[in-house]
């Protein structure tokens, strides 16, 4: 496991291209193209404003820039860089801004969502469709590209519009069953449209790509429903989690609930892992300790197993404010289909996850300060997290392992983000980042700064930054070992 050394980054805008092969981040103006394996700059671009918003395009060949402040977006071009193309929305405004998914177009939302502009990069032509709604996913592409789904509100009703994405031409339109559309998702098939209300109301419909009406689902009424919902990759499942603190799995045949996921303030079940983050206290860092020294007063850290029963640590929410913390907030399913992730707000340092084939806990893992982001491994069945401290935490079926970025000063973790391949997760500071370099190759090895290697002897005793139980699950590894060293270079 090698880790980078630090590198300058703006508001969190870092992302790793489709392809793999590239890295961007911004610096305020500046646009930086990185090479994956050596980190080594390949393309340095100027924009014309402070840079808030990067997205590669799906063939990994384009990425633009938005500058909402001043309604323009620059997109710039790996394979030709003298190419650049600028879009400008003028008095309209610009306030969110995203790829096609063939690549060679752009759609851009203008202020207050008077409307949305298509802009092809090929013909120079452009398109503009009205009435989009502001909502908290109003635009979904289909798997694949080929249709694009918009929710609309008109005559103070809300209609779902079908555009095909080759010819950007309506296909089909019609009017949904919401009182108040908050968002709209294709299954991976791209079979199934599925549209959710607000949640002030417990409301989930499905549509077919012609506008038919396939099933209705509400859990309960008078009072708060839908907080996120997540399809599963196979599209058989689909995961409703709300503030009930309840996570409601229903199937694609009869679309009825085959599970009921709670999430206790008690864990008593043989069948859970219960993984606690324990740490070690540190006298506190003298006044005049130099930069590079601060890592040394870190306080240590390490999984434990706990015994069930266990308490599970909550937080009172506000009632009396607008979106209170409470319910669950994230879920989402692994690469495999075998596992889920949930997040309950008001337990905001535990972690749940779910084996789907028995439709039941299997492990919990609870941390000793918040968890601000989670993803799973796009490849296999793991999953990293991080809670704002400068620790990596990572869980597989065969245990989990706690990790300390060897870097010189303060370098707390705030995102992270998987690479394309699994071979490494970008992590995130509040102004700088660091890749970690899951698979040590050559290249990656010369370019990290940081060495923290996985051992795989067995003799070798545990290092205290990492734990690791329950060897003896049914699934493959995919942490390769219990121990942890660290090599400062």
């Amino acid at each position: 496991m090698n880790f980078s050394e630090l590198f300058r980054q703006s508001t969190q805008l870092c992302q790793f291209s489709p392809d793999g092969k590239f890295l961007a981040s911004a610096v305020d103006y500046r646009l930086i193209i990185r090479d994956v394996e050596t980190l080594q700059i390949q393309h340095l671009f100027s924009c014309l404003d402070a840079i808030q918003h990067i997205q590669w395009s799906a063939d990994s060949q384009f990425i633009l820039c938005g500058m909402f402040k001043r309604g323009l977006v620059q997109v710039w071009s790996i394979e030709v860089p003298d190419w650049h193309c600028k879009i400008d929305e003028g008095s309209a405004g610009l306030s969110a801004v995203t790829w096609s998914p063939d690549g060679r177009h752009i759609l851009t939302t203008a202020d207050f969502h008077l409307r949305v502009t298509v802009w092809s990069l090929v013909t120079k032509s452009v398109s503009y469709i009205r009435y989009p709604k502001q909502c908290t996913k109003g635009i979904d592409f289909s798997n694949g590209g080929k249709y694009m789904a918009l929710a609309e509100r008109r005559d103070c009703k809300d209609h779902i519009s079908i555009f095909s994405c080759q010819s950007w031409s309506l296909v089909r339109h019609f009017e949904s069953e919401t009182d108040d559309l908050a968002g709209l998702e294709w299954s991976p098939d791209a079979r199934v449209l599925c549209v959710w209300d607000s949640s002030l109301v417990y409301k989930v419909l499905l549509y077919s790509l012609d506008g038919r009406c396939l099933a209705r689902y509400s859990a309960y009424e008078l009072a708060l429903g839908i907080k996120a919902l997540v399809w599963s990759p196979s599209s058989q499942f689909l995961a409703i989690a709300s503030f009930d603190e309840k996570v409601r799995i229903l199937n694609h045949i009869t679309w009825k609930t085959v599970a009921t996921l709670g999430h206790p303030d008690i864990i008593d079940s043989k069948a859970v892992v219960v993984y606690r983050e324990t740490e070690t206290r540190t006298p506190s860092a003298p006044a005049k300790v130099t930069k590079s020294a601060t890592a040394l007063f870190n306080p240590q850290s390490k999984y434990e197993v706990d015994q069930c029963p266990v308490q599970v640590p909550t937080t009172k929410p506000a009632l009396n404010k607008a979106n209170p913390k409470l319910g669950v907030g994230s879920l989402a399913f692994s690469s495999c289909n075998k596992y889920m992730y949930t997040r309950n707000d008001n337990m905001p340092c535990v972690l749940w996850i779910w084996d789907i084939r028995r439709l039941g806990l299997c492990a919990v893992l609870i941390q000793a300060n918040p968890i601000k982001s989670i993803a799973w491994d796009p490849t296999r069945p793991r999953l990293a997290l991080c809670t704002s401290t400068n620790k990596l935490y990572m869980w597989s079926p065969s245990g989990s392992l706690s990790v300390e970025v060897p870097v010189e000063g303060t370098f707390n973790i705030h995102n992270l983000t998987w690479h394309p391949e699994g071979e490494a997760i970008l992590l995130i500071g509040k102004d700088q980042m660091c890749v970690c370099f899951l698979s040590p190759t050559a290249s990656n090895t010369s370019a990290a700064h940081n060495t923290s290697t996985i051992n795989t002897t067995d003799d070798a005793k545990p290092y205290n930054n990492s734990a690791t139980s329950k060897p003896n699950q049914e699934d493959e590894s995919v942490l390769e070992s219990n121990v942890l060293t660290d090599n400062d270079e």
